[in-house]
Formats: C-alpha cells, sequence, structure tokens
C-alpha cells in the first residue's frame, strides 16, 4: 500500500494498541535490514517499508570487528564509492596470521593461507557507521526507520502467520505498575515480516522454535567477541594493518582467537573471541581477551594509548550446516539471526547484506503476485546457490575439525580442508557434523583445573565494571527485568555446586554475581542479576547449562550505546 494506516487493534479491549501496516516490517536495523530495506525500495518505490531498532539510534547496538568484503555492497549500491560521506576510509594494506604462545608469536607464511582467508580488498571500518550510513541511504528513498522501539513479541493470523510484530511497552515499573508516561507498545503489521535480530534475537529463537525451523539441521554454534577500541601513539599506528591470532592464551582444547584492525586516525580495534563449546566453567572469555592484551607481542601496541570504548556481543560460527530454515509463513530470517557468518574469515557483514537483497527480491516477487504472508521458498532455495553459499560451503568443516582435534591439528586440518574446496571443489570430510549444543560442552568443576586470572593491571587490562562504562550501557532501573529464570533455584542449588555457577564467568558485563552472606565462609548464598550492566550480547541465553537464562528485550532504547563500533 502507499501510506501506512493507523487504526486501534479491536482485539485489546482494556488498553488497545494502535497498529501501522506497511507493505514490509523489518526488525533491526543492521546490515541485512537495512540492505533488505533498500533493496526493496530500488525494486519498487511504491512499497511501504518500516525498519524497527531497539538501540537508541541506530548503529547503538552494532559491534563487529570490522573488515567488511564489499561484494554485497558493489551490488546493493554500484556507485558508493562516489559518495564522500561513505565510512569505507581504511583499505586493507597488510595482512598478518600468526600462532602465539606466552612468550612469542609464529608468523604463518602467507603462501600458506587459503586465498579465501585474504584480506587485500577488504576495508576496515565501524560497522556502526555504515549502519548509520545504510540509513540515511535507506530514508533518502522513503523507507521508515523507528530508533529506540524495541520488537518484544511476534504477531500471528488465524493461520499460524506471521503478521507483523508489536513493540514493548514503554513506562512500565519493576513491579508491573504503570510509570507516569506510560505509553502502550505498537503494532506493525505487515505482508511481510523480516527478522534481522543478529545472532540469538528472541524473537527469531521464538520463530526457529514455532517453525521447527532447525529440525534435520546441525544445531547453531556461538562465540562470544569482545571488543575494544583504542587510540594508540602514532608510531605504532599502521594505517589499513590486519593482524590475526589463534593459540595462547587459549589452550589447545579451547576454540578461539584475536583480531587488531589499524583503522584511521591512531584507531587501533583489537578484540578476542572464545568459541562457546569450550568446556572448563572457570573459564572467564572478558579475562582471556585482557590476558591477551598483555602478552609481549601485543602489549606494545596499547600502552601509552587510551581505550576509547568496549563492547560484546555473540556471533554465530554453525555456518553451512548449522543454518536453518529461513522462510515461515509470513517471513524471512535474514543475516546473523539466519546463521550467515564465514568463521575462519571473521566475517559476516557482506554475507547479512547478500541476505537482504536476496529476501527484498523474493519478496518483491511475491507482492507484485498478490501472494500475502506466504511461503517465500525462493529465498530458503536461492542462498545456497548465492554468494552466500559459495562464501560457506567451502569452510564448512573449519569449526567442526577445530572442535574435533584441537587447536593445533584441527586448525591445520580446517586450511588442508579448505584448499581442498577452493581448488578441487571437494573435501574428503565430507560434511562434517558440529555435536551437541554449545550448553551441553562443560564439565564439572571436579574434572577440571580452575583458571586463576592475574589483577588487571589498569594500562592494557582492565575490570568489567570499569569496561562496562565504556559502553555507554544504559538501562532505566525501574523497569521489568529482561533476564529470566524459569527456576530461580537453579543458579544456587545446581549450578553453583556442579559447575562454580559459570555465569559469573562467561558473562562480560559483570551481570551476574553470586553474594554470600559471609564471604569467607561462602556461606548463605545469593544469586544476583544485575540487569542494567547488560550490553545485550545473548551469551547467558546461549551457554548458561541448565538454559534456565532466557534473554528478552528490555524497554527500547536501553543497552550499549556505541559510538563508533
Amino acid at each position: 500500500m502507499d501510506q501506512a494506516s493507523v487504526h486501534e487493534n479491536p482485539v485489546e479491549s482494556e488498553n488497545p494498541r494502535e497498529s501501522m501496516e506497511f507493505d514490509v516490517v523489518i526488525v533491526g536495523a543492521g546490515p541485512s535490514g537495512l540492505s533488505a530495506a533498500i533493496r526493496l525500495k530500488q525494486l519498487d518505490p511504491d512499497v511501504s517499508v518500516v525498519v524497527v531498532e531497539k538501540g537508541s539510534e541506530v548503529g547503538a547496538h552494532i559491534l563487529s570487528g570490522a573488515v567488511v568484503d564489499p561484494c554485497a555492497l558493489n551490488a546493493l549500491l554500484p556507485d558508493w564509492q562516489s559518495d564522500p560521506d561513505h565510512p569505507f576510509k581504511t583499505p586493507v594494506v597488510s595482512d598478518e596470521f600468526y600462532y602465539m604462545n606466552e612468550q612469542g608469536a609464529l608468523r604463518l607464511p602467507s603462501l600458506l593461507m587459503p586465498k579465501l582467508l585474504g584480506n587485500h580488498g577488504n576495508y576496515i571500518v565501524s560497522l556502526g557507521n555504515v549502519c548509520r550510513w545504510l540509513a540515511q541511504k535507506a530514508e533518502a528513498l522513503g523507507v521508515e526507520i523507528y530508533p529506540g522501539f524495541a520488537a518484544s513479541e511476534v504477531l500471528y493470523g488465524a493461520h499460524n502467520q506471521v503478521i507483523g510484530v508489536a513493540t514493548g511497552d514503554m513506562g512500565i515499573a519493576k513491579d508491573g505498575s504503570h510509570k507516569d508516561g506510560y505509553t502502550r507498545g505498537m503494532e506493525l503489521l505487515g505482508k511481510y515480516t523480516l527478522f534481522s535480530e543478529g545472532a540469538r534475537g528472541h524473537l527469531s529463537k521464538e520463530l526457529i522454535a514455532r517453525y521447527r525451523l532447525s529440525h534435520d539441521r546441525e544445531p547453531q554454534k556461538f562465540g562470544i567477541g569482545i571488543k575494544e577500541l583504542w587510540q594508540v601513539r602514532p608510531e605504532v599506528h599502521k594505517p589499513g594493518h590486519v593482524q590475526h591470532s589463534f593459540g595462547w592464551p587459549l589452550d589447545n582444547e579451547t576454540g578461539g582467537g584475536s583480531f587488531l584492525y589499524h583503522l584511521e586516525d591512531n584507531l587501533v580495534a583489537v578484540g578476542f573471541v572464545v568459541h562457546l563449546n569450550y568446556k572448563n566453567p572457570t573459564l572467564s572469555p572478558f579475562d582471556e581477551f585482557q590476558r591477551f592484551k598483555t602478552h609481549p607481542a601485543i602489549r606494545p601496541v596499547f600502552e601509552g594509548g587510551k581505550r576509547i570504548s568496549y563492547g560484546a556481543r555473540a556471533i554465530t560460527e554453525g555456518g553451512w550446516q548449522s543454518v536453518p530454515k529461513v522462510c515461515f509463513p509470513g517471513g524471512l530470517l535474514l543475516g546473523c539471526a539466519a546463521g550467515f557468518v564465514n568463521v575462519p574469515r571473521i566475517k559476516g557483514s557482506h554475507n547479512a547484506m547478500a541476505s537482504g537483497c536476496l529476501a527484498a527480491e523474493a519478496v518483491t516477487v511475491a507482492l507484485q503476485q498478490g501472494r500475502v504472508h506466504g511461503i517465500l521458498t525462493d529465498y530458503e532455495e536461492g542462498w545456497r546457490s548465492s554468494m552466500i553459499g559459495r562464501d560457506l560451503e567451502p569452510v564448512r568443516n573449519v569449526k567442526p575439525l577445530w572442535s574435533r582435534f584441537g587447536t593445533v591439528l584441527g586448525v591445520a586440518l580446517g586450511g588442508a580442508d579448505m584448499w581442498l574446496n577452493t581448488l578441487f571443489g571437494w573435501s574428503p570430510f565430507g560434511t562434517l557434523s558440529h555435536g551437541g549444543p554449545d550448553y551441553k560442552s562443560l564439565k564439572p568443576l571436579s574434572e577440571v583445573t580452575p583458571i586463576i586470572y592475574p589483577k588487571p593491571d589498569g594500562m592494557v587490562s582492565f575490570d568489567k565494571l570499569s569496561s562496562v562504562f565504556l559502553s555507554a550501557t544504559n538501562h532505566e532501573e525501574d523497569q521489568p527485568e529482561h533476564l529470566h529464570l524459569k527456576n530461580a533455584a537453579v543458579p544456587i542449588e545446581q549450578n553453583l555446586p556442579l559447575y562454580g555457577e559459570p555465569a559469573r564467568l562467561y558473562c562480560p558485563a559483570g551481570v551476574y554475581e553470586v553474594v554470600y552472606g559471609d564471604e569467607a565462609a561462602k556461606t548463605d548464598p545469593r544469586f544476583v542479576i544485575n540487569a542494567q550492566n547488560c550490553v545485550h550480547c545473548k551469551t547467558c541465553d546461549i551457554k548458561d547449562p541448565s538454559q534456565n537464562i532466557t534473554w528478552v528485550t528490555p524497554e527500547g532504547g536501553g543497552g550499549p550505546n556505541y559510538p563508533n563500533m
């Protein structure tokens, strides 16, 4: 329809929500959602499109490395380089890969690296700034974007089809009462609804379960990525330099690695990813990251510099064999909500953008044919033969080989497998299974050696609370908890004796604590949730061994406010 219409929903009798009707509703203003919005308007300028974004502004919740392959951008906006305001200011000029032990770093010869891992022709960017720029492009085409409004509920029709989403009510107190300024949420109704929430989005999680989209697929795998942005001394800055590593401080059983990306203006993005199928419940991804920066090959980059920003986000790692069915009645999954990240390349933005374009094309065909709330099988059947599939299929065995054989042998086998796939389109392993979900991987405390982390030095390593401060995270304290326990007794009665309650360690923001009545004697323990610290990484929803924690969206506009991550 040409114009959005506003009316009251007759189903709500006590305090009805207003509703707005669009041709297409998009949840999440990330690379995939904004690309879909732009492509929809390119194909049909008269289509009505709305994007709803839970962050206080577009980009506020966007966190990625990020080195971006511009292949999808070139297809979406072929003349993007002529725009003087584009954010792709730093092309990659050098690329290094290291294996690290505690004292040294061994650079891997470039000739051994599979060609698909190369970064020349890519750009080092702030993905948040990329999204802000894409949002401007979308709005110029007539897309409506509503930041600060969190999609909290999927709306279903009489025939089990998705008909839109509802944004959360604003101004509800923690006890459920209405505060001054209480505002009812809005229903955004669409002929098609596209979900681009990122990894482990809570609505996408609901849809995957409701429509059994992961049936006959491998379980999705995840990692936790933690990132800081630094302004470093000019003499150690190398604009356009990309550096990755694996190995120390993680042991051979634990997957993960680091990145250092040198942007413009003496800025360096440094980050660390820990695969969430780690086994030792005393491991802390945050502290592994802080320890990494103390390595003698890394510390000199940051000494004398200034830490500017901090953030964390779960990422999908299952790849080719873990992507769920991406279509269902009335909607589609896009980008990281579908799991289109290429783990060995440490990239997902290009595939996210490509998925947005594919989704837009499938929706446009359906609308032109008069089909509403249908199942868009063209999108489901098309992604594997598209640039997304061509990107993911050759690397499909890297993650399972790493998980099975450990870092040293697993990475070597993964590299060989990528070469065989690249040169011959064939793998001796076929397509490997990932095994079980990440929450099942922890060993009991009795079977592991506890990890003791050094205290932060305040120069290159830091504590969680000072880090969360740099994320500009803010939640209205008097609002309902957005971290729900299915059983309040589980953390103390089950997780604490068996695993030491790992939530206090896997959370990178100090949200979860075990507080004792007598600290010295460790008696009278209580499980405390500091929800106001939450940076929306979703790790707790993924890794909790009892699957007792459910992350739902808080009031719109809450959470981190990343300026340039």
